[in-house]
């Protein structure tokens, strides 16, 4: 067995992409070719932001990887063919202010939600997560500014984001997929 300190991700990126195309498998491919993450193994992985990892840009994150290389990636991907249906796909991510301690990333697909529900949607569910490892009380049921006032008043969430991808499936039937994805970056 290797040093484990090698397998923690120092980086992270975010990416989304869309894919239309009449085979699924196809429509997969175009989505992840539209988020740039084509030409990499992917290994999805559940959602602890590891202490410390640094969030980059998809830019700085791509010349850091190379075709065929193995990636570990929290991703929410959702598909479908049914002609105007509304879907999306989001990655929620809640960084603690201490830095020695990990945070969260969620990933979150729905049908019927615009991108700034399926967002802050995913973003809660980050943020709970993180709550409840820190014996922070939080309610998924209050408003957005709630939330975010129980943040501040105890300072011990920093950030919170998401990055979201939403369509409405082609008229045609044609399978249309989204993705969004959090990159992780081991060096």
């Amino acid at each position: 067995m290797g040093n484990p300190s090698l397998d923690v991700p120092k980086k992270l990126f975010f990416t989304k992409g869309i894919g239309v195309h009449k085979e699924k498998l196809n429509s997969f491919e175009l989505a992840l070719r539209s988020a740039g993450i084509e030409k990499f193994n992917i290994v999805t992985v559940s959602s602890i932001l590891p202490p410390g990892c640094m969030i980059i840009s998809k830019q700085k994150g791509l010349e850091l990887l190379v075709p065929g290389q193995i990636v570990y990636a929290v991703m929410s991907q959702n598909s479908s063919n049914e002609p105007g249906r509304l879907m999306a796909s989001s990655i929620g991510c809640a960084i603690p202010i201490d830095v020695n301690q990990y945070g969260y990333l969620s990933e979150h697909h729905s049908f019927g939600q615009n991108e700034k529900e399926a967002g802050e949607y995913a973003e809660d569910l980050a943020a709970e997560m993180l709550a409840s490892t820190l014996g922070i009380p939080f309610d998924i049921d209050a408003t957005y500014d709630e939330k975010k006032e129980i943040f501040k008043i105890d300072g011990r969430i920093v950030k919170t984001r998401n990055i979201v991808q939403s369509a409405v499936c082609d008229r045609k039937g044609l399978w249309t997929t989204v993705i969004t994805a959090a990159i992780f970056i081991m060096e």
